[in-house]
């Protein structure tokens, strides 16, 4: 099933790199930007993470969650959360079920093996639990502002 804007945001329950557990439900009434990324450290999803680093002020501003969901462990998350002080939750998503339920685990290939994994996505889930918006495909680096544009509008039209 392909999610699209408009259906509910599939409930979730996942350990935080401090293994505190995260509910999207510990968010009703707020704007959550739920970003999957394949990997920590390494050279997209550092991008992608360091500009929702940087804009996180202006996130905040306007009262929006950001969180980053990968199926690295707990350890990995805290060091790349450590060496790049990325201010927002790292989830951890061991075996990726919440990403498939979100349609972002499957086939991937690289450098010609292919594999499993957390494609590059990210939804931004409405205070009323619904999907605004999808983004399937993400370019790292002007990601974060694009977002925040977006919610811009979303909550002016809300």
């Amino acid at each position: 099933m392909v999610l699209t804007a408009g259906d509910a945001a599939p409930p979730f329950e996942l350990p935080d790199a401090d293994g505190q557990s995260v509910q999207l439900a510990d968010f009703q009434g707020k704007w959550v930007v739920l970003y999957f990324y394949p990997r920590d450290n390494t050279p997209g999803c550092t991008k992608e993470a360091c500009g929702f680093r940087d804009a996180y002020a202006e996130y905040q501003n306007s009262d929006v969650v950001v969180l980053g969901v990968s199926t690295d462990d707990a350890k990995s998350h805290t060091k790349f959360a450590t060496k790049y002080e990325l201010p927002f939750p790292l989830l951890v998503d061991e075996g990726g079920a919440i990403a498939e339920q979100y349609g972002s685990y499957g086939l991937k290939k690289f450098m010609g093996k292919e594999y499993m994994g957390i494609t590059r996505s990210t939804f931004i889930i409405a205070p009323d639990g619904k999907l605004a918006k999808v983004y399937r495909k993400v370019k790292p680096e002007p990601h974060a502002q694009e977002v925040l544009k977006d919610i811009a509008e979303l909550a002016a039209d809300a």
